[in-house]
């Protein structure tokens, strides 16, 4: 897939995946993955600086914690991360309904203009 096409929906993809309760980094990969049927597959290249990028606009806070041993960093999102979250879901359905308006099936008299 066309990288420039993936351009905001990981960040998305991540915050919905958060959503659910906190979480951690593999658990995240492995949730995307998982719920896309494996169409997105999250490295770690991105994964990280896109947590860190979230964290320092105030969409997710994080916290460490011990499991079995092993030191974790468990995320969830801030009251902004949810906000944020709903607004781009909206514009992500916008999106996907225009294009598909575009390409057919979608019914292309609901879309809104934008001028």
């Amino acid at each position: 897939m066309d990288s420039r096409l993936l351009s905001g929906a990981v960040e998305m993809l991540m915050l919905e995946v958060i959503s659910h309760g906190p979480t951690y980094g593999y658990e995240i990969t492995q949730t995307v993955e998982s719920r896309s049927q494996g169409y997105f597959e999250l490295k770690e290249g991105s994964l990280y600086p896109a947590l860190h990028r979230l964290e320092e606009q105030k969409l997710v806070k994080s916290s460490w914690q011990e499991v079995d041993g092993r030191r974790r960093k468990y995320y969830e999102l801030t009251t902004a991360g949810r906000k944020a979250l709903a607004v781009k879901k909206t514009e992500w359905n916008a999106f996907a309904s225009g294009i598909q308006g575009v390409l057919g099936g979608g019914d292309s008299a609901s879309l809104m203009p934008v001028i």
